[in-house]
């Protein structure tokens, strides 16, 4: 494996002032994000009386107040959330139930994903199911529809969320085999979902729940996919195979700096500055920002603005000689 360059590995170092988080901000950021949610959820259930389509009108904000949980879960899962650990793996749990997203085997398979972002030796937790060229080449024409179907913005964005979040989400899919913990993880989630389930059944009818917060969720689970999709399946991305795989250079390279209006920049708890997530993950999301501030090179590094990250769809295929990730267009022109 080669050596990290040190001017990447120094700028790794440095960024670990920003790790330590402010308690009290962090209670102000969940609190801000969990209470608007809670007041949308209920005031689409009243409005439930008055007409589905005028509660539907909210599903865009409780949709983005959804979001921004999942990623303070997330911060939770890297431990910088909270100071200690205890208070960010049950803050994080109880998240998880309204998420869909099993915390602790959510934890593990993320932190894999962190471990080998970039490697073409190691994909398949975590990821996006990333082929090279060759590799698609080389794979039978059912298998190469399979993942033109995978690949399909349809798929990718629409269909497939819902399936992970609402389905795939209930077992523990990838760690079936590594012991007890993966197993307890989504069972346990699976048990407090159930229990929140039937509470919220009785208080508000089953109707009234699935019409709230199904839809709450599809549109949720796609904004999160997309997110992490723009995140390492941009055109300049970066992956290489073990032997010349660097973790600092896959994490500063690899991941894009999505660079998102304010608002979108909030709802999203500062996710879209994911190299220096990927560089640093301790940092907590309302320090992010300070980063480049201070560091104002990093702000254009890897940086996609929202209609940029529009050209993202298409890309499915890693180009190893080019080292880009291209098109299938450009895979089959380059073939001829």
């Amino acid at each position: 494996m080669v050596h990290n360059p040190p001017e990447t590995r120094a700028l790794a170092q440095l960024l670990a002032r920003y790790r330590e988080p402010n308690s009290a901000r962090s209670v102000f950021e969940l609190v801000i994000t969990a209470a608007p949610f809670l007041v949308i959820w209920a005031l689409m259930a009243a409005a439930l009386d008055h007409g589905y389509w005028i509660g539907l009108l909210l599903v865009i904000p409780a949709a983005g107040f959804l979001v921004r949980l999942f990623m303070i879960q997330h911060d939770c899962g890297h431990g910088s959330f909270f100071h200690g650990r205890l208070a960010n793996d049950w803050v994080g749990r109880a998240i998880s139930v309204v998420t869909l997203t099993p915390y602790d085997f959510w934890r593990r398979s993320h932190a894999r994903h962190h471990a080998s972002s970039g490697n073409l030796d190691h994909r398949g937790i975590g990821d996006i199911d990333t082929l090279t060229v060759r590799e698609f080449l080389a794979r039978p024409r059912w298998h190469q529809f399979l993942y033109r179907l995978y690949r399909h913005p349809i798929v990718m964005f629409g269909v497939g969320p819902t399936y992970l979040f609402i389905l795939r989400h209930r077992l523990p899919i990838g760690m079936m085999r590594s012991g007890w913990e993966p197993w307890l993880s989504t069972m346990g989630t699976n048990a407090a979902i159930a229990i929140l389930v039937v509470a919220m059944i009785r208080l508000v009818g089953f109707e009234a729940l699935l019409l709230v917060h199904l839809p709450i969720t599809v549109l949720a689970a796609s904004i999160g996919v997309w997110l992490f999709y723009v995140q390492h399946q941009f055109e300049n991305t970066s992956w290489s195979r073990d032997d010349a795989w660097s973790f600092h250079e896959a994490a500063l390279h690899g991941s894009s700096y999505y660079h998102l209006p304010g608002v979108l920049r909030w709802f999203t708890a500062n996710i879209g500055i994911h190299h220096v997530h990927h560089l640093c993950s301790r940092i907590p999301c309302y320090r992010l920002p300070d980063v480049l501030l201070d560091y104002p090179e990093l702000a254009v590094v890897g940086r996609i603005t929202l209609i940029e990250s529009l050209q993202c769809v298409r890309r499915a295929l890693w180009d190893e000689v080019g080292r880009r990730l291209i098109s299938f267009g450009e895979a089959s022109r380059s073939v001829r």
